[in-house]
C-alpha cells in the first residue's frame, strides 16, 4: 500500500478510537504538493482536500474536479478579496471568511455563478495581532450580517489557536461559542492536535504533513 494512504488510514484509525457522535471529515491539506504526490489518496477514494492559494487550486484541481465531481475542495488559507471571484469557481468550502468586504464579494459572486458554497467564519480566538479572523466580540454581528443580510451558508466556525501551550482552553471556548450559534460543523485541529480538537466537537480536521510528509 502507498505510504500516503497508509498514513491516512492510521489517522482515520486514531479518529475512530475516539468514537465521536458526529462524522469527522479529514481535510487533506495538499497545498504545495503536486498532483502526482496527492493522486494515491484521490485514487483511494478520499474526497476532501485543502488548498491555501486560489491560483494553485485552479491549476491543480480544475480538470480532476470535472472528472471526479465528488471531490470537495476547501480554501483554508487567507482569502484576499481580489481573489474571491475565482475562489467561487473552484472551492466548495471557505474556511477563512473573516471580513464584510470579502463576504459581500463572495455572496455576489456565488449568485452570479449560481453556486452555493459552505462557509466557516474564522475566529481570532487568541486575539493575536498577526493572525486573521474576526474578534470574538464582533462575531455576533458579523454572523448575523452573513446569514440574515447576504444569506451565506455559514456551517461553523474555524480557529487556529495560539501556539502558547493552552490549546485545550481555546478548543473548549470555541466549542462553546460554536454551540451558542447552534452551528453543526467546526473546523479545528491540525496534524499536531486533531485528536484533542475532536474531543471538543471538531467535525473538520485539517491535516497536511502527517499525510503527505513535510513540505520543502
Amino acid at each position: 500500500m502507498n505510504i500516503i494512504v497508509e498514513r491516512f488510514n492510521k489517522i482515520k484509525a486514531n479518529i475512530d478510537e475516539i468514537k465521536s457522535k458526529k462524522k469527522i471529515n479529514i481535510v487533506a491539506i495538499s497545498k504545495t504538493f503536486d498532483l502526482n504526490h496527492i493522486k494515491p489518496l484521490i485514487d483511494y477514494g478520499h474526497d476532501h482536500f485543502g488548498e491555501n492559494k486560489v491560483q494553485e487550486a485552479l491549476t491543480k484541481w480544475k480538470e480532476i474536479k470535472s472528472l471526479k465531481p465528488n471531490i470537495k475542495l476547501h480554501m483554508v488559507g487567507k482569502l484576499q478579496s481580489n481573489k474571491a471571484k475565482n475562489a467561487v469557481d473552484i472551492f466548495d468550502y471557505i474556511h477563512s471568511l473573516d471580513n464584510q468586504k470579502l463576504a459581500d464579494i463572495l455572496s455576489k459572486s456565488q449568485k452570479n455563478k449560481n453556486k452555493s458554497l459552505k462557509y466557516f467564519i474564522q475566529v481570532n480566538i487568541g486575539s493575536e495581532l498577526q493572525k486573521s479572523g474576526i474578534s470574538v466580540n464582533e462575531l455576533d454581528s458579523f454572523y448575523t450580517y452573513c446569514t440574515q443580510e447576504i444569506k451565506l451558508n455559514i456551517v461553523g466556525l474555524m480557529v487556529i489557536p495560539p501556539n502558547d501551550g493552552q490549546t485545550t482552553k481555546y478548543f473548549k471556548s470555541t466549542e462553546e461559542i460554536n454551540r451558542s450559534f447552534a452551528l453543526n460543523e467546526l473546523s479545528m485541529g491540525m496534524s499536531a492536535d486533531y485528536l484533542e480538537a475532536i474531543k471538543y466537537s471538531a467535525t473538520f480536521v485539517r491535516i497536511g504533513s502527517s499525510i503527505f510528509g513535510s513540505r520543502s
